[in-house]
C-alpha cells in the first residue's frame, strides 16, 4: 500500500490533511488515486495510520482515519552519522541511502579538506533538499520515522557534542586500526557517532 508523511500538526483524531504539492501531485496525477482509495500516512512521531481519501481539493487532500496502526516498540541503539560534503550532489545519494538504512541523526561535515564551501543562504536551501530526499527515501523504504538531518557542522563544533554519545568511530585510513568486530565486542554501546572524512580523508589535527 501507498505510504505518504503528513505533519503531527495535520492529523487529528480523525481526519488527516495533505497539503505537500509535490505528494498531492503524485498522489492525483502519478498514483491517480480516487476518493475511498486508502494510503498508509506516516508523521515525525512514528505514528501511523490507515486513512481513506476524502476529498480531493486542488490545494488539499483531505482523508478519513479508518485506524491507528500500533507502532511495534523496540530498544536499539541509535546511530548518528556525521559525513563530510562530498562534491557534486553525491551528498543526496548519501542521505538516501542512510536513512533506507535506518540511521537515526545524519550531520553533514565540514572539514579541512571538504572542497565544497558553501554560504549561508546556499546552506538552508541545501538543508531543505536534504530534508526532501529523507521523505522520499522514508516513503520508498516504508521506514515509519523520519531521520534527523543537523546542520552543517565543523568538526571542532561536532567534537563539542562528543558527551552525548557513548562510543565514537573514525573510519580514516591513518594510525592504528581496530575491526568493527572487535570495536563492538568490546562496548555494550547504545547511541553511537560514526565520522566519514571527505575523498582527501581527515588530516592528522
Amino acid at each position: 500500500m501507498h505510504r505518504f508523511y503528513c505533519p503531527a500538526k495535520e492529523i487529528t483524531s480523525d481526519t488527516i490533511t495533505l497539503s505537500d504539492l509535490q505528494q498531492m501531485h503524485h498522489i492525483k496525477n502519478v498514483l491517480r488515486l480516487k476518493t475511498k482509495s486508502e494510503l498508509i500516512i506516516f508523521d515525525e512521531r512514528k505514528n501511523e495510520y490507515l486513512a481513506g481519501i476524502e476529498k480531493i481539493q486542488p490545494q488539499r487532500i483531505i482523508l478519513k482515519i479508518k485506524t491507528k496502526i500500533n507502532p511495534s516498540v523496540r530498544n536499539r541503539l541509535k546511530i548518528s552519522v556525521a559525513c563530510a560534503i562530498p562534491k557534486k550532489s553525491k551528498m543526496d545519494d548519501i542521505v538516501d541511502k542512510l536513512t533506507q538504512l535506518g540511521v537515526d541523526r545524519i550531520i553533514p561535515l565540514e572539514t579541512e579538506r571538504v572542497i565544497v564551501k558553501m554560504a549561508s543562504q546556499k546552506r538552508n536551501a541545501r538543508i531543505e533538499r536534504w530534508k526532501r530526499v529523507v521523505l522520499n527515501a522514508c516513503q520508498q523504504s516504508q521506514r515509519k520515522d523520519l531521520p534527523i538531518i543537523e546542520c552543517i557542522k565543523n568538526i571542532d563544533e561536532l567534537l563539542a557534542e562528543a558527551s552525548f554519545y557513548d562510543l565514537k568511530l573514525i573510519f580514516t585510513l591513518q594510525g592504528e586500526r581496530k575491526s568493527l568486530k572487535e570495536i563492538l565486542g568490546q562496548a555494550k554501546p547504545r547511541n553511537i557517532l560514526l565520522l566519514i572524512g571527505p575523498e582527501g580523508d581527515f588530516t592528522p589535527r
